[in-house]
C-alpha cells in the first residue's frame, strides 16, 4: 500500500426489510454488530482512522460503535441527512479526509471481507488509480454491471435499473467496494449530477470521471461471495450467519479442534483452542475463552469469557459468564452437569463443581468440591473442601457483600447457611443443617441449629366437615 488510508464506512440506510427498530448496521452476526466487523477489518488494515457515515438511527448507531473501538484506531462520524445514495453519503465525509492518503469505500452491512482481500485491492490501486472490488454472479440481477474496456480496464459501472439489455447480461458486478486516491476522489463527487432512473446522486459515476481524466481504472475479480454479500433482510441474515459459523468451524478443524458437528456450532467472539480439544453438539462460545490442550465441552453449553485449563471437563448444559471480571477453570477440573459459573470464578485445578452448584466472585483451591445443588458466592475456598449439598454462603445483607472464608480440609455438611462476614477454620467441620453466624475453630464440629423435638401423639389439623 502506498500513503495512509482513511476507511469510510456507508452505515446511513434505513434497512426498511429488516423490519426492526434497530438500525440495520447494529444487527449482530457472530455475537458482533455488522458495522463492527467492517470496522475491525479497517482496524487490521492499519488504517489512520475510519470515517462512518450515519443517518437513519445515529443517535443509536454512533455510541454503539465507539463503545466498539474503546481505544486504538480513530474513528469519526459523518451524518448524511436526507439520504440522496451513495455518492451523496461520500459527499458528506470528503470535509474530514486529508488529500495525502487513500480512500477505502466500505459498506457497513457487508461484515465478512476479509484483510487481504482489501490490501490486493490498495495494491492495486497503488496511491494513484482507481481500483475496484467485483464479483462474478450467476445472477447478478440489482447489482451495478462492470463495463471493461481495451487492456482490461474498466470503462463503467452500470446500475441495474440504467442497463441496457446487454448490459444486464455481464455477470461481472460491483461490490461496492472501492479504493481511491482521495485527492482525486474530492473532485469526482463535486461533479456528481443525479440525473438517473433513481434521481440519486450514484459513487459509481466516479468511474466514467476517471475514465474521462485518463486515470486507470482497475477491478480486483473475487470469486468468494461471501466476502462481499451484504443484509437487507432477516434471511439473509441467518443466511450469513451460518456462512460464517461454518467457516469458523472449518477453522478450528483444520488447527486439529474436534467436532462432534460443524454445523451446531455457535463463535461469537474469540475462541482459541489448544491440541485435542473436543467439542460436542449445540455449543455456544462468547467474548473471549481460551481451551487449553485437552479440554473436553459437552453438549449444550454456553461458554463465555474465560480460560479453562488443560485436561478440564466441561459437561453438559453447563453455563459459564465470566463477562469482564472474568472466569477461570485450572487443569483436570469437572464441571457440570448444568452447572453455573459467573464473573469471578476462579477454579483451581482438579476442584470439582456438579450439578446445579453455582459459583460467582469466589476463588476454589485445588482439589475442592462442590457437588450439587450449592451456592458460594463471595467466598474464599481451602483446597480439598467439601462443600456439602443444598449448602449457601449468605453474602448479602440487603446493602453490601461480605466474604465467607473457608479454610483448607474444611468439612461443609448439607443444607447449611454460612453468614458472611464468616471465617471456617482448617479442617473442620460443619454439621448438616447449620446456620454459622461466628467463625469456627480449625479442627472443631461445629454444630448450630435448634435442638429437635418430638411431641408424641400429636394430632394434624383436621378440615372442619362441610355444612
Amino acid at each position: 500500500m502506498t500513503g495512509p488510508v482513511d476507511v469510510v464506512v456507508m452505515a446511513a440506510g434505513k434497512g426498511t426489510r429488516m423490519k426492526s427498530r434497530l438500525p440495520k448496521v447494529l444487527h449482530r452476526l457472530g455475537g458482533k454488530a455488522l458495522a463492527a466487523h467492517v470496522i475491525d477489518c479497517a482496524a487490521q488494515l492499519g488504517a489512520r482512522r475510519a470515517v462512518v457515515i450515519t443517518g437513519h438511527g445515529a443517535e443509536q448507531v454512533e455510541p454503539a460503535l465507539a463503545a466498539h473501538v474503546q481505544g486504538g484506531m480513530p474513528l469519526q462520524f459523518v451524518r448524511q441527512e436526507p439520504q440522496l445514495g451513495t455518492g451523496h453519503a461520500v459527499q458528506q465525509a470528503v470535509p474530514v479526509l486529508a488529500d495525502d492518503g487513500v480512500t477505502l469505500v466500505l459498506s457497513g452491512d457487508v461484515p465478512l471481507t476479509q484483510p487481504d482481500t482489501l490490501r490486493a485491492l490498495l495494491d492495486l490501486c497503488d496511491g494513484q488509480h482507481l481500483a475496484l472490488l467485483t464479483l462474478d454472479l450467476p445472477d447478478p440481477s440489482g447489482y451495478g454491471r462492470i463495463v471493461r474496456g481495451a487492456g482490461d480496464g474498466v470503462q463503467a459501472i452500470v446500475e441495474h435499473k440504467d442497463a441496457s439489455e446487454q448490459q444486464r447480461r455481464i455477470t461481472e458486478i460491483y461490490s461496492g467496494i472501492m479504493a481511491v486516491p482521495t485527492r482525486l476522489l474530492r473532485g469526482w463527487l463535486a461533479r456528481l449530477d443525479n440525473r438517473n432512473a433513481q434521481g440519486e446522486y450514484y459513487l459509481t459515476d466516479v468511474v466514467k470521471f476517471a475514465v474521462a481524466d485518463g486515470v486507470r481504472v482497475w477491478a480486483h475479480r473475487i470469486h468468494d461471495a461471501l466476502q462481499v454479500a451484504g443484509v437487507n433482510s432477516p434471511l439473509q441474515l441467518a443466511e450469513l450467519e451460518r456462512a460464517h459459523q461454518r467457516r469458523a468451524a472449518e477453522e478450528l478443524m483444520t488447527q486439529g479442534v474436534r467436532l462432534a458437528d460443524p454445523a451446531r456450532l455457535d463463535v461469537r467472539g474469540t475462541l482459541t483452542c489448544g491440541q485435542d480439544v473436543e467439542i460436542d453438539v449445540n455449543c455456544v462460545f462468547e467474548g473471549d475463552v481460551v481451551l487449553c490442550d485437552g479440554v473436553r465441552i459437552g453438549a449444550n453449553c454456553v461458554v463465555a469469557n474465560v480460560r479453562i485449563g488443560a485436561g478440564a471437563v466441561i459437561h453438559p448444559f453447563t453455563h459459564i459468564d465470566g463477562e469482564r471480571a472474568g472466569a477461570s477453570v485450572g487443569a483436570g477440573a469437572l464441571v457440570g452437569p448444568f452447572a453455573r459459573l459467573r464473573p469471578g470464578a476462579q477454579l483451581g485445578p482438579e476442584v470439582h463443581i456438579g450439578n446445579f452448584v453455582e459459583v460467582k466472585n469466589s476463588t476454589l483451591a485445588a482439589g475442592a468440591k462442590a457437588n450439587h445443588l450449592a451456592y458460594l458466592g463471595d467466598a474464599t475456598v481451602g483446597e480439598r473442601v467439601n462443600y456439602g449439598a443444598g449448602s449457601i454462603t449468605a453474602n448479602y445483607d440487603g446493602a453490601n457483600k461480605h466474604r465467607t472464608v473457608i479454610e483448607d480440609d474444611v468439612h461443609v455438611g448439607s443444607n447449611c447457611v454460612l453468614v458472611a462476614p464468616v471465617t471456617l477454620g482448617a479442617g473442620g467441620t460443619v454439621a448438616g443443617g447449620s446456620t454459622i453466624t461466628k467463625d469456627t475453630p480449625p479442627g472443631a464440629l461445629t454444630v448450630a441449629r435448634g435442638k429437635q423435638v418430638s411431641i408424641p401423639n400429636w394430632k394434624r389439623p383436621q378440615k372442619a366437615p362441610k355444612g
